[in-house]
């Protein structure tokens, strides 16, 4: 059975513009996953919302799964905040099949974030969660919390994109994606 590690942000401390955390909303993305992963026949796992990277990184480490996926929302550099706006999709710069799963994750959040053209795949070596883990990673922001009209977008399409990020989890891990 294929299977994932779902971390979403435990980081209460990034508020969104608009209200709420990025720990809250990210977690009510996984809950959105979570019919569907079940009716794909995708097992998975979640971090602990308490505990740190480190803690994700670690359970996930001590798994055998498919796919890595840590769910964030953004935060602009001060000099810029709320003056950007679209998903990020980050891999492991080393990774060709970190690479080919944050495609399909850009491809599929194309299909329902508002300017698809501001959807951006990112390699990197600087985060621990894909630099560190040994399961395919991959990284989605899924918009700027700082940001009113992202902001905004997450809040009002927590299921959606909950559905889009289980449709891409099937993608990758080359199972059928069935509706709940």
């Amino acid at each position: 059975m294929a299977s994932i590690y779902l971390s979403p942000s435990t980081q209460e401390y990034n508020q969104f513009v608009t209200g709420g955390t990025e720990e809250y909303y990210t977690n009510l993305i996984a809950d959105a996953m979570v019919p569907y992963l079940r009716a794909s026949g995708i097992d998975f796992t979640r971090n602990n919302p308490g505990g740190t990277v480190v803690d994700s990184i670690n359970a996930s480490n001590a798994g055998n799964y498919d796919l890595h996926l840590a769910i964030h929302t953004n935060a602009a550099p001060e000099n810029l905040a709320g003056m950007i706006q679209g998903p990020n999709v980050y891999y492991y710069r080393d990774s060709s099949r970190g690479r080919a799963a944050a495609e399909v994750f850009a491809n599929n959040l194309k299909l329902i974030y508002p300017h698809p053209e501001l959807v951006k795949v990112i390699p990197t070596t600087s985060l621990a969660e894909l630099r560190r883990t040994r399961a395919v990673a991959v990284l989605v922001e899924v918009a700027y919390h700082d940001n009113v009209e992202d902001a905004n977008w997450i809040t009002s399409n927590i299921e959606q994109i909950g559905e889009n990020l289980a449709l891409s989890t099937a993608d990758v891990l080359g199972v059928p994606f069935v509706e709940p």
